[in-house]
């Protein structure tokens, strides 16, 4: 997969902390979350990882507003991009409509997003013309050019086998260091967390609390 060079300058400041303190979080009627409580200076990576039903997938989704079913406080920034497990593209729609319609860009610099993922000649086909990688692809370019103060990664690379994943990590990475932005990224892979974040939180236990914390990567 050619890449075309990254040209999106670094902004000049950052912004998009993050403060979490939870006593508990529902769903179901069950709790699933324990007393969780962690920090995350503007531009900085936090891995959360865990074995899978823990609860990692629930605390993003408290962070992002999706899950409203806890008691304590999230502070965040209001422009957020998520990346889901699966693309969730609009079907009916070409990559390049994906891209224009959904983070409000001019043509022109979705093509050059299209571009910087290698899917340039895929501007008019639709999401079930491409392939699962292509579809990966489009759903990170689709999260990084609505510029987010904040990004979150729920389990991005998942299902994918060994070479197109670690080609998929190379393009986070080299889109991440020209477009800085404070991430939380959820994976059950421990390397894959040590690759991409600064620091790594793990989730263990029923209701889930912090287990370890790697401060041995913190950087903030």
């Amino acid at each position: 997969m050619k890449l075309m060079p990254i040209t999106i300058p670094t902004p000049p400041t950052l912004s998009g902390g993050v403060r979490v303190d939870l006593r508990s979080a529902h769903a179901g009627g069950q709790q699933i979350l324990g007393p969780i409580s962690f920090s995350i200076a503007p531009g900085a990576s936090l891995a959360l990882v865990g074995p899978s039903g823990v609860g990692k997938s629930t605390l993003l989704r408290v962070i992002c507003g999706l899950h409203s079913d806890y008691d304590g406080s999230c502070e965040r920034p209001e422009r957020i991009s998520t990346v889901f497990q699966e693309p969730t593209l609009l079907p009916w729609r070409s990559a390049l409509d994906n891209l224009t319609l959904t983070t409000r860009i001019d043509a022109p610099n979705a093509r050059q997003w299209l571009a910087q993922v290698g899917l340039s000649d895929h501007a008019d086909l639709f999401p079930g013309q491409l392939s699962l990688g292509q579809q990966r692809r489009l759903a990170l370019a689709r999260a990084f050019a609505a510029a987010p103060d904040l990004l979150l990664m729920d389990e991005a690379f998942v299902s994918l086998d060994p070479q197109l994943a670690n080609e998929m990590m190379r393009l986070f990475e080299t889109l991440r260091a020209h477009h800085v932005t404070t991430t939380i990224l959820v994976t059950h892979d421990p390397k894959e967390a040590a690759r991409l974040c600064d620091r790594v939180l793990t989730l263990g236990g029923r209701p889930a609390q912090v287990q370890t914390t790697n401060l041995s990567k913190l950087t903030t």
